[in-house]
């Protein structure tokens, strides 16, 4: 399947005109929770020849596009939009940059965007974002009596993202066993946590679970004390001049070459 997906990036770049900077997985395959027929999520960053920045009108600064009956889904943004993203600490840009599979990199490019977005990320930002998802997969899981199991895991891996946000300096990894394994749970919540993991690999996308009211529990309890302690994480503050010094050098860089 990688070199399926490279071909289909290939493409997509003389179609469109455009340089990838970084194509890599996100969703359950980058988290680790995959189901067997689970679909492929590639995101991308991508700039354009130095023209088409310069003009009045606004132009289309993402791209999208499926394959293979949609099992293979690829979105990307643009760079200047990718860093316009970045000063608002928004969640998709780190975990892009965070995603342990990579399938296409311009030399160097991953390394000089993780520095800069080490430089502005911000704890309250990201802990809203994973707060939300939290609320939201909690409201769905509350509503049936049966819910997919994949829900259950949007559900606590915004949690343990909000749990890492309030603990450690650095952004949530991409590998929700990392997460998993890093912070002080429960012993009962963990141990419940690897048995539907081992559980969720057999099991197709259109499975369904019941119960779980410990985990269910434990991720309502965390919520609720999240919100408590997320009022006094400092305020976000992007660092524009650097990120208007990164544009500029990437768009020129990759335009000379």
């Amino acid at each position: 399947m990688r070199n399926r997906i490279i071909k289909y990036l290939d493409k997509l770049e003389e179609e469109n005109n455009i340089k990838i900077l970084l194509a890599c997985e996100t969703g359950s395959r980058a988290w680790g929770f995959a189901s067997p027929d689970s679909d492929f999520d590639v995101r991308l960053i991508y700039v354009h020849k130095t023209d088409w920045y310069l003009g009045l009108s606004e132009k289309r600064d993402f791209i999208d596009a499926f394959y293979q009956e949609k099992e293979i889904d690829i979105c990307g943004w643009d760079l200047k939009k990718s860093l316009q993203l970045l000063a608002k600490s928004n969640a998709s840009i780190f975990e892009r940059i965070g995603s342990p599979y990579v399938y296409k990199e311009a030399e160097g490019f991953r390394d000089s965007f993780l520095k800069l977005s080490e430089e502005n990320y911000s704890k309250i930002a990201s802990i809203h974002h994973y707060l939300g998802l939290a609320n939201n997969a909690m409201k769905e899981l509350r509503e049936h009596e049966a819910y997919k199991l994949k829900k259950l895991f949007y559900a606590l891996r915004a949690t343990l993202a909000c749990l890492w946000i309030l603990e450690k300096d650095v952004y949530p990894p991409m590998k929700f066993e990392v997460m998993l394994n890093d912070l002080e749970l429960p012993v009962e919540v963990k141990n419940k946590i690897v048995e539907l993991l081992r559980l969720k690999t057999k099991k197709e996308e259109s499975y369904r679970h019941y119960g779980e009211e410990t985990l269910l529990g434990f991720i309502e309890e965390s919520i609720h004390s999240t919100k408590g302690k997320a009022k006094s994480l400092p305020a976000s503050n992007g660092n524009y001049e650097s990120l208007e010094h990164f544009f500029k050098t990437t768009v020129k860089q990759y335009n000379d070459n």
